[in-house]
């Protein structure tokens, strides 16, 4: 599915819509260009599993936990050199965790994840507008208030 968002907020929408179908176990993996919403997309995610506390991005941490109604765990690949340097910082023990592992800039993992994902593509169209295409999971239809 496609969706096309004009500000911050609708594309915090979006990550609340698929965090209505996650499920424990469940991985998205995100990609996108440096700076296009994929932290935004999380927050919305994090708000839709009941996460309380501020999200912010784990650039520098590799990865950030969240308790809501399943744990959220953000990870960033960004500065990661390679896939291997996950098991440093215990990827399969999250897999087994029973929460949801959001992980920007996927495709540095691509050999270590899960064979069934929830894929995020996010990509700046202009200054404000957002193209979001999620593969992998069948979400709500649009809310006629929302326009997203």
């Amino acid at each position: 599915m496609i969706y096309y968002t004009h500000s911050e907020r609708e594309t915090e929408q979006i990550g609340e819509r698929l965090a209505r179908v996650l499920r424990a176990g469940d991985v998205v993996a995100m990609s996108g260009d440096l700076g296009a919403g994929k932290t935004v997309l999380i927050r919305g995610l994090a708000r839709g599993l009941g996460v309380t506390a501020r999200v912010t991005s784990p650039t520098y941490t590799i990865v950030n936990e969240y308790e809501g109604r399943l744990p959220l765990f953000h990870f960033d690949m960004y500065r990661l050199a390679g896939a291997e340097e996950l098991y440093d910082i215990g990827w399969d023990d999250y897999l087994k965790r029973g929460g949801v592992c959001a992980v920007e800039w996927s495709e540095r993992a691509e050999g270590l994840l899960p064979e069934h994902c929830i894929r995020v593509d996010i990509r700046a169209q202009e200054e404000t507008v957002r193209r979001i295409e999620v593969t992998g999971c069948e979400m709500e239809e649009e809310h006629a208030d929302t326009g997203v």
